[in-house]
């Protein structure tokens, strides 16, 4: 909400090292302009992106939010799960729900589940069959797999210790590889050393760097290793942010789970020098 001073109360939310700034009940969505400016490091507060929060009841009466979600670009997403699971955990925090809570996203509603004061479980529909799509860069073919987890991955399974794996240079030219399409995708380069556990590291679009984490892209590489029959579920994830995810589904697979980190770290207001942008340097 805004004041008449200008002043927008926000909370920051971080999971899995995925940071995000969380508008509750705000009058209006901001304008892309300002999300880019209030998710800037360095000269404004920061983060990966940015996502609105509404109460939501459905016709039964079941508690249910719905969050609006912004890359860091200003532009919106269909799904962010490091994100839904900060919304299920804000909306437990302002006793919006207790316990479990469906979280509407442009994906489609998600079911939230608190495990305990720092886990948020995600009972969603399972990812899109994975797609083998070989790309070239630079006269290297990279044998890859293109898979929609509600917004479009590119799994590029990496034999060698992620350590020293190109995701800045070569996740941004993946990223907008012509074979992807208009939207392009999210590039992760994963790696699975035993067959229940996953490292994984991204490039994501819309924050077009790397992240600390993305719970997208962690189900779409599990897909793409069950798809390749090298992967077994249940399984621990493990991210570019230290922290440990799980991933799973039901017995019948219809519907898989994404456990993992979900904190509120702040709550202020952002001032209007927040959204202050300077030009760009023209260097001589």
């Amino acid at each position: 909400m805004r004041d008449g001073a200008g002043r927008t109360e926000f909370f920051k939310v971080s999971g899995a090292g995925n940071d995000f700034l969380a508008l509750a009940e705000p009058a209006a969505e901001p304008p892309a302009e300002r999300i880019r400016a209030w998710c800037r490091r360095g000269v404004s507060l920061g983060a990966d992106g940015l996502f609105s929060l509404r109460r939501s009841p459905d016709n039964s009466g079941d508690p249910g939010v719905s969050m609006v979600y912004y890359n860091s670009d200003g532009l919106p997403a269909d799904l962010c799960l490091n994100g839904t699971r900060c919304a299920a955990h804000l909306a437990f925090h302002l006793g919006w729900a207790d316990g479990t809570v469906r979280v509407d996203t442009g994906s489609g509603p998600v079911l939230a589940r608190r495990l305990d004061e720092a886990r948020i479980a995600l009972l969603l529909p399972a990812p899109e069959r994975p797609r083998e799509l070989p790309l070239e860069v630079d006269g290297i073919r990279y044998a890859g797999l293109h898979v929609r987890v509600g917004v479009p991955h590119y799994v590029l399974p990496w034999p060698e210790s992620l350590d020293q794996a190109p995701v800045e240079s070569l996740g941004a030219r993946l990223r907008r590889h012509p074979a992807l399409g208009e939207e392009g995708a999210n590039v992760n380069f994963v790696r699975f050393p035993a067959e229940s556990r996953i490292e994984i590291r991204t490039f994501e679009r819309g924050v077009e760097a790397e992240t600390l984490a993305c719970g997208s892209g962690i189900l779409a590489a599990a897909a793409a290793g069950l798809h390749r029959g090298i992967f077994v579920v249940p399984a621990k994830v493990v991210t570019q942010g230290g922290f440990e995810l799980e991933v799973g589904f039901e017995p019948n697979g219809d519907r898989w789970t994404l456990a993992g980190d979900a904190r509120i770290v702040a709550r202020g207001d952002l001032l209007p020098e927040a959204a202050v942008v300077p030009a760009a340097p023209d260097w001589s």
